[in-house]
């Protein structure tokens, strides 16, 4: 393991771990003159603008509709419709430069600056679409970040579902299980799992292993994380690691559905890496 991935497994190792500062170091695998600190600095500072505007009784309705404001109406942030699979949507020091993000990076923003400001907000890794569940006294609200922080209707929920699950399944499908918070480490794989696709799909090998590697500290137990790492080791020639990786897999998944291509294929790397000894 490299210096930098050390430094990242000690960073994740507890549960309890700074989201936005984990979310800053994988962008530094992109960008390795970033300072995190730089970055932390514009979370404090708009809580700070917000704070400045709020009494200390405020209810936490009227922090949340200073948080939509400033973040919104006066910093502009909002969702990239128009790129959405660019990587930068998914680097959080991106997102803070270029007010620019996909649903999941808006809301790590948006729960950054409204923890600052004492609002209980959670993450909700909804299908197809990452929420923030407020906890208000009146009960919770569903919010899309992507969306300027708007609340979101059961019939909303649904739509958005219809678009996940097979069809007919969202209609009748109990909502919710899909709004359970989830904690800091399963919001930062599924950022990670975003990155790995938006690379995937460009074919750009070399920056969806660094990725994976990120995965598989945050997530070791990813069986289907180690298949697709071993895969790519196997395109880029390095046989050994493919090797490893796959075989790992196999003894996690040995019942997996892909089980049998897989181990076709590992036979075909043993043998390959056998011909280069």
């Amino acid at each position: 393991m490299t210096a930098d991935l050390q430094s990242f497994a000690e960073l994740v190792a507890t549960d309890e771990f700074d989201l936005a500062h984990a979310c800053l170091c994988v962008a530094q695998d992109e960008y390795p003159d970033l300072a995190p600190e730089a970055s932390l600095a514009r979370l404090d500072a708009m809580a700070a603008t917000i704070r400045s505007r709020l009494a200390v009784d405020a209810f936490a309705e009227q922090r949340m509709a200073a948080l939509n404001h400033h973040l919104y109406a006066e910093l502009g942030f909002r969702g990239n419709a128009d790129a959405y699979y660019d990587p930068r949507n998914s680097y959080l020091n991106e997102v803070l430069e270029r007010r620019l993000g996909i649903p999941i990076t808006l809301s790590i923003v948006y729960m950054e600056v409204g923890r600052r400001i004492g609002l209980a907000l959670r993450g909700v890794s909804f299908p197809g679409h990452f929420l923030v569940l407020a906890r208000l006294r009146r009960g919770d609200l569903v919010l899309d970040p992507f969306a300027g922080g708007v609340p979101r209707s059961a019939a909303d929920l649904r739509a958005t579902l219809a678009q996940a699950l097979p069809a007919g399944v969202a209609a009748e499908a109990d909502l919710a299980p899909f709004l359970e918070p989830v904690p800091a480490r399963d919001i930062l794989a599924r950022m990670l799992r975003n990155l790995k696709a938006a690379y995937l799909g460009a074919g750009d090998t070399e920056r969806a292993l660094r990725v994976l590697n990120r995965m598989l500290v945050v997530v070791p137990g990813a069986a289907e994380e180690l298949r697709d790492r071993g895969m790519l080791y196997a395109d880029m020639g390095a046989f050994r690691a493919a090797v490893e990786d796959l075989q790992s897999y196999l003894h996690r998944r040995p019942a997996a559905p892909d089980a049998e291509p897989v181990r076709a294929r590992l036979v075909e790397l043993t043998a390959a890496r056998a011909r280069l000894n």
